[in-house]
């Protein structure tokens, strides 16, 4: 089996650098959408701890302390990427590296957690779901924004194209998919909806 962990981290650090101004469906078009999205959702909430998993380069961090102060944390597999958002210096926010399926925070810790444009790079999607529910408070909102497609197209993608790809993409599914996930992982779907193209927004309420 091919370790994606490895390849998404060598894919990502090669990007870090340029990975804010270079607004391509390659680079960081489709992670700006959902981290847009996601700000605007959470723009009027009550939260006073947030995790992103996936964080990146901390674009999503660093617009949301602009709308409201809190805790902010942001974990990602890339050293480069924590490099990037760390030399920021975001006021309020702390950037660590680390895995979407071993999230070093204890248990019922945060308000929200987020992940924008890298579940479909995470090998183990169920664990990582079941690690987003063990460090939420309970009642608290797991908000998941992906690109991704169902059927003989999910299929193409997830037993041909992405066995053949170098940058850690390793499975996709639509957002009737990930509310499947949610639901087995001990979500209640509070809200799901299509962005723009094949990009989507689910949100998770923790039971």
């Amino acid at each position: 089996m091919k370790d994606y962990e490895a390849l998404s981290k060598k894919h990502f650090d090669a990007q870090a650098a340029e990975y804010d101004r270079r607004d391509t469906y390659y680079y960081s078009q489709n992670g700006k959408i959902s981290c847009r999205d996601i700000a605007e959702q959470i723009r009027d909430l009550p939260y006073g701890s947030l995790l992103d998993v996936g964080c990146g380069t901390g674009f999503l961090i660093d617009n949301l302390t602009k709308q409201k102060p809190a805790r902010y944390c942001g974990v990602d597999l890339s050293d480069e990427m924590i490099r990037v958002a760390r030399e920021k210096q975001i006021e309020g926010a702390e950037f660590v590296v680390g895995s979407a399926d071993k999230l070093p925070y204890p248990d019922e810790t945060f308000d929200i957690v987020t992940c924008s444009q890298s579940f479909h790079h995470y090998p183990y999607p169920e664990q990582a779901m079941r690690e987003a529910r063990r460090v939420l408070k309970p009642g608290a909102l797991y908000i998941l924004s992906d690109t991704g497609i169902g059927g003989v197209g999910a299929w193409i993608d997830n037993h041909i194209l992405f066995r053949l790809m170098r940058s850690g993409d390793c499975h996709t599914t639509n957002r009737r998919g990930i509310e499947k996930m949610m639901a087995a992982a001990g979500f209640t779907v509070a809200e799901s909806r299509q962005v723009k193209g094949m990009i989507y927004t689910v949100t998770g309420k923790k039971n």
